[in-house]
């Protein structure tokens, strides 16, 4: 019988193996991950469209599929088309905006009185503007350029679903096993849809009204902005604050005045801070069962290994572990370490099969 330091130890080597290959193969990994993502909200969009009724007659499946497919690539296409034309302009205005954000430091200077005025290159390296904008077009392009490979991805996903539960259940020596994996397959797809569907529609709310103050104050790239907000609500915490920061720090440089400032601050924080404290823990509910302190190692970790794609996903590939791990019996501590009040439905954890 193995001795539990030596079973910690296997677990540890093969978590940092585990860890190792996601960032050794994240060039290859990002876009089958990006493309799994992009079937899911296909699948999903599809069975939202099934089950959409007008009197006693509703969408057939071979009508809601196709919709759903021409639906996500056209709010594909339009996203990425109005994305790339606001950051290209943006790109060329960038020179004019960091001068004006040296004229603010060189103004705040003087009002103060300081001997050693305050520069720009003392907070922030050179040409700190335009390297951030050309930074987001960077990441554009690359999406763009590996949107084939995710095309492709998908379209092997698409044709070979139809396969996947007679795969899937092949791989279990018994239909006990095999129907216990189904239900944590279950489980693990209503906490992700629970999830994506109400931090989309939130995400989505959030983005709009970003883009609206924007608008009605006359700040330009309010599409830009908004589409930010949306993307950037998807990260737990720290991106609410992100997306209130940009268009206030452009605020400065665009106004002579601090008034539109202050508006834009205000009101973008009001709508983040009504957003993450009371719409979304009210709708969200207590369905995802995650410490909040293991929300935000699991931003890092997924930060550090994927970037922004990880860090949008850190919340549902905790959750899938947290599913995963309350299943058997030798992982159930982790899900309980994992969980916010340890509570993980140890009725539902699987016991060891005696059957061949």
């Amino acid at each position: 019988m193995r001795s539990p330091l030596f079973s910690l130890t296997l677990s540890l080597m093969l978590v940092s193996m585990i860890g190792w290959l996601l960032v050794v193969g994240r060039s290859l990994l990002l876009p089958f991950v990006i493309a799994l993502i992009v079937w899911y909200m296909i699948n999903a969009l599809s069975h939202v469209f099934g089950r959409l009724t007008i009197g006693r007659w509703s969408l057939p499946g071979f009508i809601a599929f196709p919709l759903a497919l021409l639906s996500i690539f056209a709010i594909g296409t339009f996203v990425l088309d109005i994305v790339t034309v606001n950051l290209t302009q943006l790109a060329q205005d960038a020179p004019t905006y960091q001068r004006r954000l040296e004229d603010v430091f060189n103004q705040t200077s003087s009002y103060f009185k300081l001997n050693d005025p305050i520069e720009l290159k003392d907070l922030f390296p050179d040409s700190i503007v335009p390297r951030m904008v050309t930074a987001g077009a960077g990441l554009v392009t690359a999406l763009a350029s590996s949107a084939s490979l995710v095309f492709i991805y998908v379209l092997f996903l698409l044709l070979e679903q139809s396969t996947f539960d007679r795969k899937f259940e092949k791989l279990f020596p018994n239909p006990e096993k095999a129907r216990a994996a189904f239900a944590m397959r279950a489980e693990i797809n209503r906490s992700i849809m629970h999830y994506f569907s109400i931090k989309t529609t939130v995400s989505l709310a959030t983005g709009l009204l970003t883009s609206l103050v924007l608008i009605v104050i006359g700040l330009p790239y309010a599409a830009l902005f908004g589409f930010i907000a949306f993307v950037l609500n998807y990260i737990p915490t720290i991106g609410s604050l992100i997306g209130v920061i940009f268009p206030s720090l452009l605020a400065i440089v665009y106004y002579d005045t601090l008034g539109p400032f202050i508006a834009i601050a205000t009101g973008l924080g009001l709508i983040q801070f009504s957003v993450g404290n009371f719409i979304e823990p009210r709708l969200m509910g207590s369905n995802l069962n995650l410490s909040g302190l293991v929300i935000m190692l699991s931003l890092a970790f997924w930060g550090a290994i994927w970037g922004v794609v990880g860090m949008v996903l850190c919340v549902p590939l905790t959750v899938m572990i947290v599913i995963v791990c309350a299943r058997f019996e030798a992982s159930r501590p982790v899900a309980v370490l994992l969980s916010q009040t340890g509570e993980i439905g140890l009725n539902d954890v699987a016991k060891p099969s005696t059957g061949e």
